[in-house]
């Protein structure tokens, strides 16, 4: 007997779509604001992950600079027909925004889930978010939602169906509308996947209510791809809402089913993992349920109805480590980044150096700091556990400032940083600043140099929300984390950990670690 830990991804994966090619499966998730963009996921048994490429990896690809956070690349798809990988996503821009950036749906195509990936195809004619492509008897189809116009109450969202030219992927008609919800009254629908129903038909999965508490996955069934589609009358068929506040897994959601090569089913669904109440620093995550089926109606975690913290079936390989455990080490001892390596708006090589001193990462600083939109010199990943010490060991120039970042948005973030002649620790909760330690570097540390330059051993510790920021083993200040968690007011991304440069000049990396508390 298997038994496995949820989530199957570390950190804010959130969105998943899966699909299986032999006995390979494939996931992808959404990645918003940071690049590269849409990381494709590899596995052999549904459990041990590997990250293998990413649909946007180049910088002509697609536009997201100066995107606020949350907003970005959005809820991928991802299919494999005649041996080729398809995603298909939308690039969500914010309110106000007067750049020429293309935005909308769009198509890019591999041979290689490690790439490289085409250059994006615009699809015309169909708005919304959320697309997910089926492809049946040399027929390409089209599903997403978008908020009803003129909607009967406020939030209420249509599925809707189009056909697509399978050359050129642009629609063949009109969108439409096939779903408007599991009953009336019904919110904020998104994640649609159209499937082949065992027995004959079709099957739409979709999910309701929002990414908060009221996250449910609901079912229709038509007779044909274009419906009409019927409610199955036990909707929703997944969902932790009747659980409250006080669940320690809630807002489960946007599920994406795949059989096995056994004949057994399948779903990946993103859940978050809270804390009396509040939600985690990690924010959406991937997780796994077996899927059943009687009388063709899809059963979620036969038997239990839930999304399980621990997972025990035979058909899993004994993967049940702690989240305590996850961590990260790198040395920059390699000629690439390691794939797991982003940043915000741009992608990380067009500031990240790792020839110009070798076993280190250089970053070139920005004068953009972490509460500003703009070309942020962060070079982050997604923060694996909410328990274990983040430790960054950095050298900077004189002009530049160094800091270990813990990021969800420019408006919400946790850092240490030291400069030419201070150490400075300050907290951004929902866009009001705070410093909570200011000292010059010679009383803070000890450490101090004539030209301003220097070197530094960065620590941020967490256990669950409360946080320790040091600089050389020496603690300097204490918070609580708790505001910085995304709780569905509109962010929608978890906690990045890594180095920002700020100024001018370098900062040197020598490494960078995440380690499990002693």
């Amino acid at each position: 007997m298997g038994h496995v830990r949820n989530p199957i991804l570390d950190g804010c994966h959130p969105d998943p779509s899966i699909c299986r090619v032999g006995d390979e499966y494939y996931l992808a998730t959404s990645s918003f604001e940071y690049l590269p963009g849409i990381p494709i996921h590899r596995s052999k048994n549904l459990v041990d992950w590997e990250i293998v490429g990413h649909a946007i990896d180049r910088p002509d690809q697609l536009d997201l600079s100066g995107l606020p956070g949350s907003r970005g690349l959005y809820a991928p798809s991802l299919r494999h027909h005649d041996g080729r990988f398809v995603v298909v996503c939308t690039l969500v821009g914010a309110e106000g925004d007067t750049s020429d950036r293309r935005l909308g749906h769009f198509v890019v195509t591999a041979q290689d889930p490690a790439g490289p990936w085409s250059d994006p195809v615009w699809i015309e004619g169909a708005g919304g978010i959320d697309p997910s492509v089926t492809f049946v008897d040399g027929r390409v189809w089209l599903c997403g939602t978008r908020l009803a116009e003129p909607g009967r109450w406020s939030g209420q969202t249509d599925v809707w169906l189009v056909e697509l030219d399978p050359d050129s992927f642009q629609t063949l008609s009109e969108p439409v509308v096939i779903w408007q919800g599991a009953m009336i009254g019904a919110v904020w629908a998104e994640g649609p996947h159209l499937y082949p129903r065992p027995g004959g038909g079709w099957m739409l999965v979709a999910a309701e209510g929002g990414t908060s508490r009221d996250h449910a996955v609901c079912v229709a069934y038509a007779d044909e791809i274009t419906g009409p589609y019927r409610p199955d009358l036990a909707n929703p068929r997944l969902s932790h809402r009747d659980l409250g506040n006080e669940a320690e897994i809630v807002d489960v959601g946007h599920a994406d089913l795949v059989e096995g090569p056994d004949g057994r089913w399948w779903a990946t669904v993103i859940a978050v993992h809270a804390e009396n109440g509040a939600n985690g620093l990690l924010g959406r995550q991937t997780h796994l349920v077996p899927v059943g089926w009687e009388d063709g109606r899809p059963l979620f975690a036969p038997g239990v109805g839930r999304v399980e913290r621990t997972l025990a079936d035979d058909a899993l390989p004994d993967r049940a480590a702690s989240e305590e455990s996850a961590g990260f080490r790198d040395d920059f001892d390699e000629a690439v980044l390691a794939r797991e390596w982003t940043a915000v708006g741009r992608m990380p090589h067009t500031f990240v150096d790792l020839a110009a001193r070798p076993g280190w990462a250089r970053l070139a600083a920005s004068d953009v700091d972490a509460s500003r939109v703009g070309d942020l010199a962060y070079l982050g990943r997604r923060l694996p556990a909410e328990r274990g010490c983040v430790r960054a060991d950095v050298e900077w120039s004189p002009g530049a400032r160094a800091g270990l970042l813990l990021r969800v948005s420019e408006d919400a973030f946790f850092e240490v940083s030291v400069g030419d002649e201070d150490v400075v620790v300050r907290i951004r909760e929902k866009g009001e600043m705070r410093v909570l330690c200011e000292r010059r570097r010679d009383d803070a540390t000890g450490a101090s140099d004539a030209t301003g330059a220097g070197a530094a051993a960065l620590e941020i510790e967490l256990d669950g929300f409360a946080a320790t920021a040091r600089v050389d083993g020496v603690d300097l200040a204490h918070a609580d984390l708790r505001r910085l968690a995304p709780d569905g007011d509109g962010t929608f991304v978890g906690a990045w950990v890594g180095v920002v440069a700020v100024g001018a000049g370098v900062v040197d990396v020598d490494a960078i670690e995440m380690r499990a508390l002693s």
